[in-house]
């Protein structure tokens, strides 16, 4: 008991000192006011970025949960079409083939802060249309802040939402 009540947790508590946010998470700062967490979704709703991945519980950190509803669940169903609909309204140069699943899909702790490089591929005509900016400089932002597969093998290329939409504002400027 005190093994894994007391000294367990003490040494996870001392390992996340030396962490880059030092045990308290990694803060994302725009000229010195801390604007999110790397690890934290945040919702993104207007045309001209990056949307994120939807999140069951409205990106509340408090509350973090997936919506528990099964995948032949007639109220998730609807949820995904819409979805769907909302991301070929704005997007209406790709097809509904071309969306990938964390587009439309909430992550199990509702917070994820990343989606896929192909959910930012997706996006760039829009972005780039309703900024007036040149697809290709979207484009190359969208590599720029593509982070690989964890030590090049587990899982797949994604993009952190927060960091890639306060790039964007900064290549506006």
């Amino acid at each position: 008991m005190v093994l894994l009540c007391v000294i367990y947790p003490l040494l996870v508590a001392f390992a996340g000192k030396f962490s880059k946010g030092e045990g308290g998470g990694e803060k994302i700062t725009k000229n010195g006011k801390v604007v999110g967490y790397a690890l934290i979704g945040q919702s993104f709703t207007k045309p001209e970025y990056f949307w994120g991945r939807p999140s069951a519980v409205g990106y509340n950190a408090a509350g973090s949960a997936g919506s528990n509803k099964g995948p032949s669940n007639p109220d998730y169903l609807k949820q995904v079409s819409d979805r769907i609909d909302t991301l070929l309204k704005y997007n209406p140069t790709i097809k509904k083939a071309d969306i990938p699943a964390d587009m439309v899909t909430a992550s199990g702790s509702g917070l994820d802060p990343n989606i896929s490089e192909q959910g930012a591929i997706i996006q760039i005509k829009r972005i780039a249309a309703y900024r007036k900016l040149d697809e290709k400089k979207v484009a190359e932002l969208v590599v720029e802040n593509t982070q690989g597969p964890l030590l090049g093998l587990f899982g797949p290329s994604s993009v952190n939402v927060l960091k890639l939409n306060l790039a964007l504002d900064e290549l506006k400027k």
